[in-house]
C-alpha cells in the first residue's frame, strides 16, 4: 500500500474506514506515536465520560483505588459511539503506591476474557510501580452499550 501525505482538509467521496477519536496528537502515519492528555483519578470514584474520553487515566494514590467506568449511555455520548466503535483506555499507576481496579457500570459488560480469566488479559487490577500500566479496549455493541476487556 502506498503512503500519501496530505496538508489541509481531507475528504472522500466514498467515506473513510475507521475513526480516530479522543484527545490525540502526534504524527500517526509518520511515527506511530500517539500522545494523550492524562486525567488523574486518585481516589475511588466513578470516572466521568470526559475523563475516560481522554484515553489516559493516571493514579498516584497511596491507598487502593477503584475506578468505575461511566454508564454505556454517558460514555457512548461522549465518544459519539455507534455499534462498532472501538476505543482504547490506558491506566497508568506507575507513580501509585497501591493497586488500582477498574470496574464497569450499567450497560458495560465484561468480555468473556475479563470474566473467565482474571490474572491474565482479563485482569482488571493494575499493580503499583514500574509494571503499573494497562491498556483496556472498549468495544461498543450499540451507541449505549459496551464490552470491556484488558488487552495489555
Amino acid at each position: 500500500m502506498a503512503s500519501t501525505t496530505f496538508s489541509g482538509p481531507v475528504t472522500s467521496t466514498n467515506g473513510f474506514i475507521g475513526a480516530l477519536t479522543g484527545n490525540v496528537t502526534g504524527n500517526i502515519a509518520g511515527t506511530g506515536r500517539i500522545t494523550h492528555t492524562p486525567t488523574a483519578i486518585n481516589a475511588t470514584a466513578t470516572a466521568t465520560a470526559a475523563q475516560v474520553a481522554t484515553g489516559y487515566i493516571t493514579s498516584t494514590s497511596v491507598g487502593t483505588v477503584t475506578i468505575t467506568l461511566p454508564t454505556g449511555t454517558l460514555l457512548g455520548a461522549a465518544l459519539s459511539a455507534t455499534q462498532g466503535t472501538i476505543f482504547d483506555l490506558y491506566v497508568d499507576n506507575t507513580a501509585g503506591a497501591s493497586v488500582v481496579t477498574v470496574a464497569v457500570a450499567t450497560n458495560g459488560i465484561l468480555s468473556s476474557g475479563a470474566a473467565d480469566t482474571p490474572g491474565s488479559f482479563g485482569d482488571l487490577t493494575i499493580a503499583a510501580g514500574a509494571t503499573g500500566l494497562a491498556r483496556f479496549t472498549i468495544m461498543f455493541s450499540s451507541a449505549t452499550a459496551y464490552v470491556f476487556t484488558r488487552t495489555a
